[in-house]
C-alpha cells in the first residue's frame, strides 16, 4: 500500500496532489455555502472542453523544442478569421461550424510556416520573442479587421458599414453546436428532478467528445515515428542532430501544427462561448493555456497528453469554482478576479524559474 501511494506521488506529483486536494474542498464547500451544485459542475465541463484545444495547441509546441507558445495568438488570429467568413456567408449548424475551421486551417498552415522560420532564427529566446510578436501581430489585425471586405449587415459597424463589430454573435450560426450534440440534460430528460443538488446537472457530451478526440489523435501521434522524432528533436537537440535528424525541419512542423491546432481551438471556444471577439481579445488567450499544461505536470521542455488532460481539469475547475466560492466567503466583486489573475501568472512564474535553476536547459 505504501509503495502504491508512493508511485502515484511519484507519477502525479506532490504540486498537483495538493492543488487536486483544493479543488475537492472547492467541490465540497458549494454545498454548505448554498452555490447550485449541479449547475456550477456543468460549467466546469464546459470550460474544461472548450480550453482543451488551446492546451493541446501548447503541448505539440513544447514537444517540438520551441517551449511554451505565447505566440498562440498567431492562430486564434487565423481561426477568428475563419470564424468570421462563416459569419460573412450565414454558415449555421455543425456544417458551418466545420466548414470555419476548414477555412481557417490553410491560412493557418501558411501563417504557422511563417512563424517558424522566425523562431528558428531565434532559437533560445522564442518564448520572448513569441510574446511580442504575438502583440505585434493582433496589433496590426485589429487594423485588418478594419479594412477587409465585410458586407453581411450582422457584422459590420452599422453607422459606416465597414469594419467587423468587436464582438459577432452566434446565435444564428452554430452557438454552442458541439455543446448541444449529444448532450445529456437532468432537466430535459426529467432525472432527479426533486434533488435540489443535481436537477440543473448537464453534461456537454459533444464537446468532450471532440476534445477526447483530438487527445486521442494527439497520443496516437506521439506513437508514430515522426512523433518520437519530433520528441527526440525537442528534448535533445543536440543528440538527434547526430542521428541526422533535421530539428529546424521538425520544430518548422510542431510549430505549424500548434498554429492549426489553435485555430481550430478558438473556433471550439467561440461556439462554446456563443461569441466570436475581435480586436485586442486574443492578445491574453496564450496565458491560461501555458497555466493549464503547467498545472497538469509539464515543463517547458517536456509535455504530454495525460499533462494537458489533467491540467485543463485542474485549472479550469479551479477557476469556475473558485469564482462563487470567494464571492460567497467575501463580499467584494473583484476577489474572483484577483484570485484567477494570482493562480495564473503564479503557475507561469513559478515554471519559468525552474529553466532559469536548471541552467537553461
Amino acid at each position: 500500500m505504501k509503495n502504491t501511494w508512493k508511485n502515484v506521488v511519484d507519477y502525479i506529483g506532490t504540486s498537483r496532489l495538493v492543488v487536486i486536494g483544493f479543488l475537492l474542498v472547492l467541490m465540497i464547500s458549494v454545498f454548505p455555502l448554498g452555490i447550485n451544485p449541479g449547475m456550477i459542475y456543468s460549467d466546469c465541463i464546459v470550460r474544461i472542453g472548450m480550453n482543451g484545444f488551446l492546451v493541446l495547441a501548447m503541448m505539440i509546441s513544447i514537444v517540438c523544442g520551441a517551449g511554451l507558445n505565447f505566440g498562440l495568438p498567431i492562430g486564434i488570429l487565423c481561426g477568428l478569421f475563419g470564424g468570421s467568413i462563416a459569419v460573412q456567408f450565414n454558415w449555421s449548424g455543425l456544417g458551418g461550424f466545420w466548414g470555419a475551421c476548414l477555412v481557417s486551417v490553410p491560412v493557418a498552415l501558411i501563417v504557422g510556416y511563417l512563424y517558424a522560420k522566425l523562431l528558428n532564427n531565434v532559437k533560445g529566446s522564442e518564448m520572448t520573442v513569441g510574446n511580442y510578436m504575438a502583440f505585434s501581430i493582433v496589433s496590426l489585425m485589429s487594423i485588418a479587421w478594419l479594412v477587409l471586405p465585410y458586407s453581411n449587415p450582422k457584422i459590420v459597424w452599422p453607422i459606416t458599414g465597414v469594419g467587423l463589430r468587436t464582438t459577432l454573435t452566434l446565435e444564428d450560426n452554430y452557438d454552442r453546436v458541439l455543446d448541444k450534440f449529444l448532450k445529456i440534460d437532468f432537466k430535459q430528460m426529467g432525472i432527479l428532478q426533486s434533488n435540489p443538488y443535481w436537477k440543473d446537472f448537464s453534461v456537454s457530451t459533444g464537446l468532450l467528445l471532440t476534445f477526447a478526440v483530438g487527445c486521442i489523435l494527439m497520443w496516437l501521434f506521439m506513437k508514430t515515428k515522426a512523433g518520437v522524432i519530433m520528441r527526440c528533436s525537442g528534448g535533445n537537440p543536440g543528440f538527434s542532430r547526430t542521428l541526422g535528424v533535421n530539428n529546424n525541419h521538425i520544430r518548422t512542423l510542431g510549430i505549424m501544427a500548434s498554429t492549426v491546432i489553435a485555430a481550430i481551438g478558438i473556433n471550439i471556444y467561440s461556439q462554446s462561448y456563443g461569441f466570436y471577439q475581435f480586436y485586442s481579445a486574443p492578445l491574453m488567450m496564450a496565458f491560461p493555456a501555458m497555466a493549464a499544461i503547467l498545472i497538469g505536470g509539464a515543463t517547458p521542455k517536456k509535455a504530454t497528453v495525460f499533462n494537458v488532460i489533467l491540467g485543463v481539469i485542474l485549472f479550469q475547475s479551479l477557476l469556475t469554482l473558485a469564482t462563487p466560492v470567494a464571492n460567497a466567503l467575501i463580499n467584494a466583486g473583484s476577489i474572483s478576479e484577483v484570485v484567477r489573475i494570482i493562480v495564473q501568472n503564479g503557475i507561469i512564474l513559478y515554471a519559468l524559474t525552474k529553466i532559469k535553476s536548471n541552467g537553461g536547459k
